[in-house]
């Protein structure tokens, strides 16, 4: 099985869901899920059906991006063996707003749905109506909880996200990337001058270092719950970076020479997002993100892959 997240917008990939209304598909992908690769003779006859039946469906899934199949040698000539491509799947009706850009693909990943992390205290997790966990102990990043975290912040390491790579199942090429996210520095209470290194990668290649000026806390953010204390981080900047065929830009100005090809986003079913404070910054003044509930914007991790 995948570990890879899917991420569908329904109004965007009615073929995937028309896929699933079906109980055999679904049971094809649950067995696959469950149980690991299977040839199709196996999955009939784990299922009691025909084989015919197994593999016109299976080319159904196939077809959308749910399965991939490879042919293994056996005994007589060759067989074809059957993989899930994802280990769990989101139906998520993405925010629009009037004038969006309809040749982008959009996909925005809540806070809490990191698929990798490291971090030191302190540190700690919070969604819209608590603290998640316990505050200060890094093994808290792994509570079920954090699936609800609004903000989170850590002093050194990272979170990493698995964005699915959705060009990829549209058959679209890409042109360009976008990310964007609302961050500040981190330290115990707030600061107006507490420089931070923050490190951004992409399918393990760093993009930029951006150096935040600050853990705000001169005014509540405007999306921040009013049980959240005012010493604690109130709002963060809302930064922008987009990766083109000629290099890696931030709120417009070039950053780095990190590029699309770079990226091989063509040979991944996800795009890998690592947002951190490496051990050896200059100014190791830890991290805050602040996502839906929380900051001055109220807004996931966006990623858009624009259509070439």
């Amino acid at each position: 099985m995948a570990n890879e997240i899917i991420v569908v917008d329904p109004l965007e990939r009615l073929d995937l869901l028309k896929s699933l209304a079906s109980e055999v598909r679904v049971r094809i992908l649950d067995l696959l899920n469950r149980r690991g690769p299977r040839n199709v003779n196996q999955v009939a006859d784990e299922l009691g059906l025909p084989q015919s039946t197994i593999s016109a469906n299976i080319q159904v899934l196939v077809d959308v991006g749910l399965i991939k199949t490879k042919s293994q040698k056996a005994r007589k000539g060759s067989q074809k063996v059957c993989y899930s491509t994802f280990s769990e799947l989101v139906v998520a009706f993405k925010e629009r707003n009037p004038g969006q850009d309809l040749s982008a693909i959009e996909v925005a990943m809540p806070l809490g749905l990191y698929t990798r992390c490291e971090v030191s205290a302190p540190c700690g997790l919070c969604s819209r109506d608590e603290v998640i966990g316990l505050l200060d102990v890094p093994d808290t990043f792994l509570d079920p909880g954090r699936m609800r975290a609004g903000l989170l912040w850590f002093t050194r390491g990272f979170v990493e996200y698995q964005f699915p790579n959705n060009a990829t199942l549209a058959h679209a090429e890409v042109g360009g990337l976008e990310l964007a996210m609302e961050l500040s520095s981190e330290v115990p209470g707030t600061s107006k001058d507490w420089p931070s290194d923050i490190t951004i990668a992409i399918n393990g290649h760093e993009i930029d270092t951006w150096t935040a000026p600050a853990d705000y806390g001169d005014k509540r953010g405007k999306h921040t719950p009013d049980w959240w204390k005012l010493a604690g981080s109130q709002y963060g900047d809302l930064k922008h970076w987009r990766v083109t065929n000629k290099g890696t830009y931030r709120d417009g100005a070039e950053v780095s020479k990190c590029s699309l090809a770079d990226l091989e986003l063509e040979r991944h079913r996800s795009i890998r997002i690592r947002i951190g404070v490496k051990e050896d910054a200059r100014h190791p003044g830890g991290i805050n993100i602040f996502g839906s509930g929380f900051g001055n914007h109220s807004r996931d991790i966006i990623l858009r892959l624009l259509r070439a």
